[in-house]
This record gives C-alpha cells, sequence and structure tokens, in this order.
C-alpha cells in the first residue's frame, strides 16, 4: 500500500522503521545474526534505491538549495513535493508513489504544513542503510 499525497492526507510519523528501540547499530544487527527487521529494513531500502528516479529524488535532496532554487517556502522544512514533481516531469500519482516508497523506507522525512507536504532526505536513515549494506557485502 503506498500512500497517496494530497491535502487532506497527513503523512503517518509512526510508520519510519529504524525508531526509537528499532533502531540497532551494524555492530548489534551482525552480532544478532543479521535480525529479520535489518534485513527487511536492508531489503526495504536496496528496493527503494533500485529506480532511477527514486535515486535522483535523493540525489536532488542532498542539494535542495541547488536543485530547487525557486521554492518560495524557503528550504527550512524541506523541499515541497510539488516541487519534486515538476522536476521529475511525470505524473503526481507517478511521483507520490515513488516518494512514498523512499519515504516507507526511512531515507525520506515529511513534514505537513497546511496543504503543503515538505520532504528531506533522512540522513540517519540512509547512514544506516550504508552501514547494513557494508555489513552485509564485507568479506569476513
Amino acid at each position: 500500500d503506498e500512500p497517496t499525497f494530497n491535502s487532506s492526507c497527513a503523512p503517518s510519523s509512526n510508520s519510519r522503521p529504524c525508531q526509537g528501540d528499532r533502531f540497532m547499530s551494524v555492530r548489534s544487527a551482525v552480532s544478532a545474526g543479521k535480525s529479520a527487521l535489518n534485513t527487511m529494513g536492508l531489503d526495504s531500502s536496496i528496493r527503494a534505491v533500485a529506480h532511477p528516479v527514486r535515486r535522483n529524488i535523493l540525489e536532488w535532496l542532498k542539494s535542495p538549495q541547488l536543485n530547487f532554487p525557486d521554492q518560495e517556502y524557503g528550504q527550512e522544512l524541506g523541499v515541497c513535493l510539488g516541487q519534486i514533481i515538476e522536476r521529475c516531469e511525470l505524473s503526481p500519482s507517478t511521483v507520490s508513489k515513488h516518494v512514498g516508497l523512499l519515504r516507507s523506507s526511512g531515507l525520506l522525512e515529511f513534514q505537513k504544513v497546511g496543504n503543503a507536504i515538505f520532504v528531506r532526505r533522512s540522513e540517519a536513515s540512509i547512514q544506516h542503510f550504508k552501514m547494513l549494506m557494508t555489513a552485509q557485502i564485507s568479506v569476513n
């Protein structure tokens, strides 16, 4: 189930993986035999970055001032979802599905203000994903 994003739909704050007690370090994940939670989180993140549009979105959000200079609201809250839709040059529903998958994997964070949805990278989750990938493919 991918969320749809419109003025009547606020993103749920409880759907992020790697929150609170469920966030594990790579060392504890490896010592726990790569638990199912971390494997599922890793698999979800791998699926999320497998598509070039989703990788582009993550890349653009790395430097929002450079890639979205015309945003009216400033950059403090993130980038307005409408700006991402314009930049992708795809239908809003297609971009919403791509952004929703990145969000459900924990790689993006959302904040709703009025009717606007602001999107930014979750740097902590991206770092966690990189550590899990390194632990998964490193030679012992």
